[in-house]
């Protein structure tokens, strides 16, 4: 399951919908929420955190949460439509290596940098 941040474009949700990729949108029921509320939320059921918020990052590393898996997206709008090509790719290609291993940190970036667009890679585990 897909634990989308408010943050998260309702455009980027209703394709992971259309790809059979079951989400929940925070925006939809729990709006306003903190980012500790979030990651509890993408722990009962295990889930992977879909933000643009970099402070998930902080948790991860600086905080040492455990148990949970962030993919942290980075692009503009003119990108949207490249973002998600590499985010359906991501899930489909790793989607399942994110939740398998619940003692590990993981956390994904998708991000565009001088024109070209980075594949999504492991940046740190314990």
């Amino acid at each position: 399951m897909i634990l989308a941040d408010e943050n998260i474009d309702t455009y980027i949700v209703s394709v992971l919908r259309s790809n059979n990729i079951k989400v929940f949108h925070i925006s939809e029921g729990n709006r306003g929420v903190s980012d500790e509320e979030v990651i509890r939320l993408s722990k009962d059921p295990p889930g992977i955190i879909l933000t643009e918020d970099k402070d998930f990052g902080e948790w991860v590393y600086s905080h040492k949460e455990r148990d949970i898996s962030v993919i942290l997206l980075r692009y503009s709008f003119m990108e949207t439509e490249s973002i998600v090509s590499i985010l359906l790719d991501l899930i489909e290609s790793r989607g399942n290596e994110l939740l398998t291993s619940v003692s590990d940190k993981k956390y994904f970036s998708a991000q565009r940098s001088n024109h070209a667009f980075h594949a999504p890679i492991n940046i740190g585990a314990t």
